[in-house]
Formats: C-alpha cells, sequence, structure tokens
C-alpha cells in the first residue's frame, strides 16, 4: 500500500507541471517504511569521508524528501544492490561525488556524522554498509541525492535522500512479484523484558575464537567482549574482573590516540525502544568501569546501543539469544 502511493505521488506532482525525479528500479520485494517530505528543509550532504572530527557536507536548502525502503530478495549484498542504483542514477545523468564502503567512509565516525531516518524503518550495519552522494546539473536548481544501503540477513535497507531542485520527488518503481503464500502462525514468545534478579547472566555470549581483543581491534575492527556479566534485565556490569577489559585497557592506555566505541546489543526480546534503552546502558557501564578500574581517557571512550538490530546467531533458540546479547568494542578512525 505505501508503494503505491509513493508512486501515486510521484505521477499526481508531474501532471501538475515540471518536474524533475528520480526514476529507480529495486530489486526483490521493496516496500517504503518511512517518507519525509518537506518544501523548506536543510540537509548536509556527505561529499567525503569522516576526516578530522567531520564528515565533508554541503549545506544544501529547499525541498528536501527522504526515504526508508526495505527488500526481501535472496542473495543479496550492499555491493549488487547499491551497483544496481548506481548505473540507473548515472543513466539519468547524475555524476558522482562521493562512493565508499564501510572502511572508507570512516566506519562509526562516518554512519553517526550523518543524518540516517531512526529504526527500524532505516538499519546500518556497522561493517556493512555503502554510501554515495550525486549531483545532477542539468536539472533544474541542481538535484542532489544521497543513497545509503546496508543488510541484514536476506534483508536490504537502502535510504534514498534527494534534495534541491524544483521537486525532489523519487519515484520508485519495484519489479512486480506475486503475492507470498501465507505464513503458518507461530506462538511469539513473550516481549516482556525479564525483571532483574540477583542470578546473573554466566554464560559467555559467544566461544572463545582464540583471539585477543586487540588482535580482533586490529585486523578486524571490532571485537566481542565475551566474559561481562549482566544480572538479567539490568543494565550495571556484575562486579569482578574481566580479562577482555583488561585487555581492552592496555590496548588503549598503549596509545592515548586509540579510540573505541562500546556498542551493546541485546536479544530479539521485547521492544525495539527499550532494547535500545537497556543496551546503550551497558555499553556505558562498561565505559564508566574501563575509566574507573583501568584508568582509560574518557576522550578514548563513547557507548551507543543497537537493541537487537544487529543480531549475530539466531533469536530462535536460547544459544542464540545469549550470543546476541552482548557489548562490542569498535575501533574508531584515528587518522
Amino acid at each position: 500500500m505505501r508503494l503505491c502511493h509513493a508512486a501515486g505521488l510521484a505521477l499526481a506532482v508531474a501532471q501538475t507541471g515540471p518536474v524533475a525525479a528520480l526514476d529507480l528500479d529495486l530489486p526483490g520485494r521493496a516496500e517504503l517504511t518511512r517518507e519525509v517530505d518537506r518544501d523548506a528543509d536543510t540537509y548536509f550532504l556527505p561529499e567525503a569521508p569522516f576526516a578530522q572530527g567531520r564528515v565533508p557536507a554541503r549545506e544544501i536548502e529547499g525541498r528536501i524528501v527522504r526515504q526508508a525502503w526495505r527488500i526481501e530478495a535472496q542473495d543479496l549484498s550492499t555491493l549488487s544492490l547499491l551497483g544496481a542504483i548506481r548505473a540507473q542514477m548515472q543513466a539519468q545523468g547524475y555524476d558522482l561525488l562521493l562512493d565508499c564502503t564501510a572502511d572508507e567512509c570512516g566506519g562509526f565516525d562516518f554512519r553517526f556524522g550523518v543524518d540516517v531516518l531512526p529504526a527500524p524503518d532505516m538499519f546500518v550495519d556497522l561493517f556493512d554498509f555503502r554510501f554515495l552522494s550525486a549531483v545532477n546539473a542539468a536539472r533544474p536548481g541542481e538535484e542532489f541525492v544521497s543513497v545509503l544501503v546496508s543488510r541484514a540477513g536476506q534483508v536490504g535497507y537502502v535510504q534514498l535522500v534527494l534534495a534541491g531542485g524544483q521537486a525532489a520527488v523519487v519515484a520508485v518503481q519495484p519489479d512486480p512479484e506475486p503475492e507470498p503464500e501465507p505464513e503458518p502462525v507461530v506462538t511469539a514468545e513473550p516481549v516482556a523484558e525479564p525483571e532483574p534478579t540477583s542470578q546473573p547472566q554466566t554464560d559467555p555470549v559467544l566461544p572463545d575464537t582464540g583471539e585477543s581483543i586487540a588482535d580482533g581491534l586490529l585486523t578486524h575492527g571490532h571485537a566481542i567482549l565475551p566474559d561481562l556479566v549482566f544480572a538479567t534485565g539490568a543494565s550495571t556490569l556484575e562486579q569482578g574482573t574481566y580479562a577482555s577489559l583488561t585487555d581492552l585497557a592496555a590496548f588503549l592506555n598503549a596509545d592515548a590516540g586509540r579510540r573505541v566505541v562500546l556498542v551493546g546489543h541485546t536479544d530479539a526480546v521485547g521492544a525495539l525502544e527499550g532494547n535500545v534503552r537497556l543496551s546503550r546502558a551497558r555499553a556505558a557501564s562498561v565505559m564508566q568501569r574501563l575509566m574507573q578500574d583501568h584508568g582509560v581517557a574518557e576522550k578514548q571512550l563513547d557507548a551507543q546501543g543497537m537493541g537487537f538490530l544487529a543480531p549475530v546467531a539466531s533469536n530462535a533458540t536460547p544459544e542464540g539469544r545469549r550470543a546476541n546479547r552482548r557489548v562490542e568494542a569498535v575501533r574508531l578512525n584515528t587518522e
């Protein structure tokens, strides 16, 4: 229904006068999950990767249209998804300003330095996203477009922002597909977060890989802190000595220029907003412990929460849910 509304909106505007629109064909089953259309707004269009503490951007004023799309398709990758969109944009006369992958863009710093529609409509995997911005100088007043793509499992997420010009309307026309067969009814698990108890969650969230925290940060850019213990439903880190925090502190204290963000994650039990709050609070508790007990400087740390938006295992099993309840350290760019 939303998809048809978006196409109809573009057609209605076109019939009332001259219009400049970006027409895209998205793969698979595409659903418009959110649209924000403002006649008078400001958008900071990223033009270069994160550097020197900021994302270089061009300030654009005028009509700004923001859309989030959810796409279901087999064997979908961020490379293939953005590649298809890029080719269509270039065919319509858009010149690229910035075209980068997660690491090239600046990773976590870039993701949280740009305008992103809120979850659950738009999801961004910190390690698997792609971004491009472009301009079409041939359109009246110049038109600018940015595209952010990411994925989770077999679901792709696309954010489109069209700014400037006389009319910034995005007309997306996904390939038609037959209606899916009804899914069998499955009894849902409880949605309420359990009340805090004195029984701690002692299960490590992931099996030991034998890789040190420092190796994980240097090689992969992130590392799970596997031995942290929180009481069920609580946000405060239990008292005790944690080898992962000792190792992480040693890594940070060895070089004052190193920075990490602590990212909390939960399982899929409960509402998204509550899980985001809980995951952020747990990350903040770990940050506080690193400063108080290990002497890590506050400027080297940050804390964020992703809730259940970045699972590493299935939430259908107790083992998978335990794996998804975790805190990760993500290394930030220090160049």
